[in-house]
């Protein structure tokens, strides 16, 4: 397992990604690393380096407050996609993405290249994510912000669902 631990770190190393040790229950070497984003601008992994091989676990967001449904249908349609890697729930609901690289896989590329999928998987899925499961939230977030003159900054990726209840209130005036 020692050479396992060497291989991850070594590859970790060479891309120049930070990543402390943290104390394990069992018998594997857990990592956790972040990774730069841009959507989520943070996205932290752990590794569980163990004898079958590398875990990969990364939070991606907290329960959705509304609408399960559409959002775990995106998860499931998402994961068609997906290398190595896949979208799931712990016991709360809240959403991560996980995989597995079995001993004899585990190669530097083969690290790069997962924890390059999750890296695009939260990039690309995010926004997305939130939009579906928190647009409430986000709405009365944004007005409170407002009647406040708070910063708007890290909501603009969802100004177009305040636009959109801007034309849906004009619309419903205009019938009147």
């Amino acid at each position: 397992m020692s050479d396992l631990v060497e291989v991850v770190t070594a590859a970790l190393d060479t891309h120049e990604i930070h990543y402390e040790r943290h104390a394990s229950d069992g018998p594997e070497t857990v990592l956790v690393l972040e990774l730069p984003g841009e959507r989520k601008l943070k996205t932290a992994v752990q590794l569980s380096v163990g004898r079958q091989g590398v875990r990969f676990e990364s939070f991606v967001c907290r329960r959705p407050d509304e609408d399960f449904e559409d959002v775990y249908r995106y998860l499931l349609q998402r994961n068609r996609r997906l290398y190595g890697i896949a979208y799931t729930l712990d016991n709360v609901g809240d959403i991560y993405l996980v995989g597995r690289l079995s001993t004899e896989s585990t190669t530097a590329d083969e690290l790069d290249r997962y924890l390059g999928q999750i890296l695009e998987a939260v990039n690309q899925d995010f926004n997305q994510l939130l939009e579906l499961g928190f647009h409430t939230a986000i709405r009365k977030e944004w007005a409170w912000r407002t009647s406040r003159g708070e910063s708007l900054k890290n909501l603009r990726a969802f100004e177009h669902l305040i636009e959109k209840d801007d034309h849906a209130s004009e619309s419903d005036i205009a019938e009147t």
